[in-house]
């Protein structure tokens, strides 16, 4: 895979096709060729720029000094599990299932505070999710955030040379390794 870039390069590369991104969306809705909200364009903001400085596929290094979880701050060290659960560039850097590693260890991570929230204070109200909760009426408002932090994961991919069909050669070269 020959050299790849520093975080700080990554970095450099996302908010460079995000200001192309954006400047084409907002030409494109001034044109009226383009229906994009301003809710839309905040959660794809949003969304991108968390995938870019926070959730980073190179969470997988957790355990060392990574710029993702330096941003974490005080919190940061919760992401060194994950950096011990998955070997750099395996799965974590793949396509689809890479971004998802992060998203679901960070549901659980919330989902254990929230837990430890409600024993430590029983009485504790925490907001609900809207009811009734179907994913399906969801999905419109989920799309925006999802293009845009699987957009930014796929840049850090595509800048480290990690092709689309990385998991299944990954997959293949441990298969054939055992046989």
């Amino acid at each position: 895979m020959g050299g790849v870039p520093s975080g700080r390069v990554h970095n450099l590369i996302n908010i460079a096709v995000y200001a192309v991104v954006a400047g084409g969306v907002l030409i494109a809705s001034n044109q009226q060729r383009a229906d994009v909200t301003a809710t839309q364009a905040l959660y794809f903001t949003l969304a991108y720029f968390a995938g870019t400085f926070l959730l980073s596929p190179d969470l997988d290094l957790a355990e060392g000094q990574v710029d993702s979880k330096r941003r974490w701050g005080v919190l940061g060290f919760l992401w060194a599990p994950y950096g011990m659960m998955f070997s750099h560039r395996g799965l974590s850097h793949t396509w689809v299932l890479g971004p998802l590693t992060r998203l679901a260890y960070l549901a659980i991570m919330v989902g254990i505070v929230a837990g430890l929230l409600f024993f430590l204070w029983p009485g504790l109200r925490l907001p609900a999710l809207p009811q009734p909760f179907i994913l399906a009426d969801l999905w419109p408002a989920l799309l925006p955030p999802l293009l845009g932090y699987y957009l930014s994961q796929w840049l850090h991919l595509i800048a480290d040379g990690v092709r689309p069909d990385h998991g299944m050669r990954h997959g293949l070269k441990k298969i054939r390794r055992r046989f």
